[in-house]
């Protein structure tokens, strides 16, 4: 019955008083919160507009501490192996996309697709940011890359290959050697 009620009360809450239930001073945290959680039904209390809310940004929001944790915290009858995975050659975060913007859209639809994109990256206040978004648009294609460029009026402030220098990311393979 009291592991039931771990469950049920949560649930009743959400239910009742919306997703920001947490909020309602009676059920508030003692500490300060923070993460990317915001907006939404029953909100209690907002943000700022200017308060980023995706993570990771280059606003200076929240960050993981990986020093209060340890690592492991499990058993297993055998070694556990922590590593990172490793980009292949033919691996490539945008070579989907590029394919669906080159092979499957009509012009009609690459029309539409970036009058949206336009829109989006229209509405961005800093210019690092919208020319963060250019470049990730120009690695998806480098024509859907120029053509949103064209539309938003931005100059010409990326690499000769259009690639995103930031991240790893460089090329038409994302970093992959």
């Amino acid at each position: 019955m009291l592991q039931a009620r771990i469950f049920s009360y949560a649930d009743a809450h959400r239910y009742r008083v919306g997703t920001n239930h947490a909020q309602i001073p009676v059920n508030a945290p003692k500490n300060e919160v923070h993460n990317y959680s915001q907006n939404g039904a029953a909100r209690y209390t907002f943000n700022s507009a200017a308060t980023p809310n995706y993570a990771p940004n280059s606003k200076g929001g929240p960050a993981a501490d990986e020093s209060k944790f340890q690592a492991g915290g499990w058993e297993n009858d055998g070694e556990l192996t922590i590593a990172a995975a490793r980009l292949h050659s033919e691996d490539s975060d945008f070579g989907q996309a590029g394919t669906l913007y080159r092979e499957v859209f009509d012009d009609g639809a690459k029309a539409r697709f970036l009058e949206t994109i336009t829109g989006a990256v229209g509405g961005v206040q800093d210019a690092d940011i919208k020319e963060r978004a250019i470049q990730y648009w120009t690695n998806v294609d480098s024509d859907l890359g120029a053509k949103l460029r064209a539309n938003l009026g931005a100059g010409d402030k990326g690499s000769a290959d259009g690639a995103v220098q930031q991240g790893g990311l460089t090329g038409e393979h994302d970093g992959a050697q």
